[in-house]
């Protein structure tokens, strides 16, 4: 994970690079009821299920996640990158604070729901 842009610029939105080589879920179904959510992917082949509704996702694919929608990400084989947009931002601060833990821990519902409970980031 890297962070593009932060509190830097005012809070007006923050910008975020994730990148792995795990299939799978890359997440647990959450929310986030303060602000908007988007993806694009750059490499690799991913599930954004948004409203229960998955979207195929490959390089140049472009989708956004509304306020209150329920949402997962699940990588296809090999993994890859996308932007995460957050408008307003500071949701970043989470992400890092996700990847201090062990990994796949992003996608245990006990420690995401430890961590998630001090940001805009609510289990479903």
């Amino acid at each position: 994970m890297r962070v593009l842009a932060d509190s830097t610029v005012s809070g007006a939105f923050s910008l975020t690079e994730f990148a792995g080589t795990a299939q799978g879920a890359w997440t647990v179904p959450h929310l986030h009821r303060g602000f908007e959510e988007s993806f694009f992917v750059l490499d690799g082949e991913f599930t954004f299920t948004v409203g229960g509704e998955p979207v195929i996702a490959g390089p140049g694919t472009y989708v956004l996640v509304p306020r209150d929608t329920a949402h997962t990400i699940t990588a296809g084989p090999g993994g890859g990158r996308f932007l995460t947009l957050m408008v307003p931002g500071g949701l970043e601060e989470m992400f890092i604070e996700l990847g201090e833990l062990p990994p796949n821990a992003i996608t245990d519902p006990v420690a995401r729901k430890a961590v998630s409970a001090r940001y805009d980031s609510i289990p479903v």
